[in-house]
């Protein structure tokens, strides 16, 4: 039966090797990653190309975690706070970090102080 099927795929232009059994396969999309554990790995070879086809094993997924954005203070921003509140340069980024890039809170911030 094996050899018929064989056969078969390679009239149609397709030639299957089997390669063996993988520990574990991590697939990483943009929103989540995929991982298979011990699935059987193909690969299908067709015009020059090579596909690799995993069947079986385990699936686990995982949803990519957020990660936070770290607030950078524009140069701009820091020269606001600094000329409204008369503070150094590290005073006015450490505000402008702790308030988020708030502006108006960062000013106040440094005001109440004094």
């Amino acid at each position: 039966m094996r050899r018929a099927q064989e056969r078969m795929l390679k009239s149609l232009g397709l030639d299957i090797e089997e390669v063996g059994q993988a520990e574990e396969v991590v697939i990483k999309l943009e929103n989540r990653t995929i991982t298979l554990k011990g699935p059987s790995v193909l690969v299908v070879k067709t015009g020059g190309e090579k596909v690799f086809q995993l069947v079986g094993g385990e699936v686990f997924e995982e949803a990519k975690k957020e990660q936070p954005k770290t607030y950078v203070p524009s140069d701009e921003d820091v020269s606001l706070v600094i000329a409204q509140t008369g503070v150094s340069e590290e005073e006015a980024r450490g505000a402008l970090m702790q308030t988020s890039g708030d502006l108006a809170k960062a000013i106040l911030l440094l005001r109440s102080k004094r």
